[in-house]
C-alpha cells in the first residue's frame, strides 16, 4: 500500500511557479515558437494572404517544393557512440571567409512587402549571428543602406541580367563599392515562372487596396498601420515599381542572357562568383571549368520551373563531378537544422535558407528573424550532438542515407526485328 499523507501549504507553494506577466506581446508569441513551422504559423496569422502567399507559394501544382521539402523528410541519419562532444564547433568557411553557422540566408525579392523591416532586420540579425546574408536585385532596400546596416557582416549580392545592361552592370559596381564580398549570379529566371497563387490574389507591387484585400485586412490593422507609415514600397535599386510580380520579372528580365554575360560579369567583379539555379550535372562541371568560385544547386525555391530536379536529389552526383576544390551551396525545401547538417554531410558547403528566415520576419519584424536563426542553430547543433559529430568538418556521406520516393523510370529501348 502507498503511504499518503495530507499535504503541507509549503510545499503546494513551491510547486507553483508562476511567470512574471509581460506587456512585450512580439517577445511572447516569439519565445511559444519553438520551429520555423510555428513561425510560418504565427506569420500567417499577422500577414495578408497576397504577401503571405508569395513568400509561402511557389509555380504552377507546387510540386517542385513539396518534392524538395520530401527529401528531407526522406533521410536516415547515422549516429556514432562514445564520441566527446562537449565542445561543439559549428563554424566553416565558405567563399573564402568565415560563417559562424553552415547557412546563411539566401536572397529575397520585395522583402518589405512581407514586413516593413525588411532587408534591414535580416541583413541586422545576420550579422549578429556571424552568417552571410544576400540581397536580391529586386530588393526593397538599397545596397549601400544594408551595408550601412551591417557596417562589419558578409554581404552578398545577388545579380538578375536584365534587358538594359547598363542597370545590371551597374549594381555591379555599386555592390562592390560597398564592399560586398560575393556575386550571385542568377541564371534561372529567364523569365517568371507561373505563380498562380500570386495571380488569384491579385498580387502587386506596391499591394493595391481593393474589397478583398480590405476584408483581408481587418483582422491585420498592425500590418496595414506599418504599411502606411513607413516610407514607400518601391524597389531600391530599379525605377519600374508597377505591376504583378509576373509583369515586373517578364519586363526586367532578359531570356537572351548566355555565357558572353558570365565572361562580362567575371570581368568586372572583383570578388567571389558564384552562380545560383544550377540544376544538372552537365551545367555544373562545366561552370567550375570556367573557373567560377562556386555554384549554387537551386530550383529557385519551386517559384520557377515546376517539377525541376531537387536539389538536395542532385548533390552527391554534382560533388562526385565537380571534387572538392569548388563550393556547393544548396537551397531550396530547407525547414529544420537536421536538413542543413544533412546537406553538408552529403557534400554541400553550406546552404541558404529563405521562406524560413521571411517566416521570422513576418512573425516578428527583427527579433522574428533572430529568432529564426536561433531555432535552426539549435536544431543544427542537437543534430550534431546527436549524430556525436563535433565539427561540421566531420560531417561525412555515412552519416546520411537518402531514402528516395521517387525514382527514374528505365526506359528500354526496343530493336526492331
Amino acid at each position: 500500500m502507498v503511504k499518503r499523507q495530507v499535504p503541507k501549504p509549503s510545499e503546494i507553494f513551491e510547486l507553483m511557479q508562476f511567470r512574471k506577466p509581460s506587456l512585450d506581446f512580439r517577445a511572447n508569441r516569439l519565445s511559444r515558437a519553438q520551429s520555423i513551422p510555428d513561425l510560418r504559423a504565427i506569420a500567417k496569422r499577422r500577414t495578408p494572404a497576397a504577401a503571405f502567399d508569395y513568400t509561402d507559394g511557389s509555380a504552377d501544382r507546387e510540386i517542385s517544393l513539396a518534392r524538395a521539402r520530401k527529401a528531407f523528410e526522406d533521410v536516415e541519419l547515422h549516429p556514432g557512440v562514445l564520441t566527446d562532444v562537449s565542445d561543439l564547433d559549428t563554424t566553416t568557411t565558405i567563399l573564402g571567409g568565415p560563417s559562424a553557422l553552415p547557412f546563411g540566408i539566401a536572397p529575397i525579392g520585395f522583402t518589405r512587402l512581407m514586413q516593413t523591416e525588411g532587408e534591414i532586420a535580416g541583413a541586422g540579425a545576420a550579422a549578429a549571428a556571424g552568417i552571410p546574408f544576400s540581397l536580391s536585385t529586386l530588393g526593397t532596400t538599397s545596397i549601400e543602406d544594408v551595408r550601412a546596416t551591417a557596417p562589419d557582416g558578409r554581404l552578398w549580392y545577388q545579380l538578375y541580367v536584365m534587358k538594359d545592361r547598363d542597370i545590371s552592370y551597374g549594381l555591379v559596381d555599386r555592390a562592390a563599392a560597398a564592399g560586398f564580398d560575393t556575386l550571385l549570379f542568377t541564371v534561372d529566371t529567364p523569365i517568371a515562372g507561373n505563380r498562380m497563387r500570386d495571380a488569384r490574389n491579385g498580387f502587386s507591387i506596391p499591394p493595391q487596396l481593393t474589397a478583398k484585400t480590405i476584408l483581408d485586412a481587418i483582422p491585420r490593422p498592425w500590418w496595414w498601420w506599418d504599411f502606411l507609415t513607413t516610407p514607400k514600397l518601391e524597389f531600391a535599386s530599379l525605377t519600374t515599381t508597377g505591376g504583378t510580380v509576373g509583369q515586373l520579372l517578364d519586363s526586367a528580365m532578359d531570356p537572351s542572357i548566355d555565357f558572353d554575360d558570365l565572361a562580362e560579369i567575371r570581368r568586372m567583379w572583383p570578388g567571389k562568383l558564384a552562380i545560383k539555379g544550377v540544376q544538372n550535372v552537365e551545367d555544373a562541371r562545366k561552370l567550375v571549368d570556367l573557373g567560377v568560385d562556386a555554384i549554387i544547386l537551386s530550383n529557385h525555391g519551386g517559384r520557377q520551373l515546376d517539377t525541376a530536379p531537387v536539389p538536395f536529389h542532385l548533390l552527391p552526383d554534382v560533388r562526385k563531378a565537380v571534387g572538392g576544390d569548388v563550393d556547393i551551396i544548396i537551397d531550396t525545401g530547407i525547414m529544420h537544422g537536421a536538413d542543413i547538417v544533412a546537406a553538408i554531410a552529403m557534400g554541400a558547403s553550406f546552404t541558404l535558407v529563405g521562406r524560413a528566415y521571411l517566416y521570422g520576419l513576418m512573425a516578428g519584424g527583427r527579433e522574428g528573424v533572430d529568432r529564426a536563426i536561433e531555432i535552426l542553430s539549435s536544431e543544427v547543433r542537437r543534430t550534431m550532438k546527436l549524430l556525436q559529430v563535433g565539427s561540421v568538418e566531420e560531417l561525412e556521406p555515412r552519416h546520411v542515407t537518402q531514402l528516395r520516393s521517387l525514382v527514374p523510370i528505365e526506359h528500354g529501348v526496343q530493336k526492331p526485328v
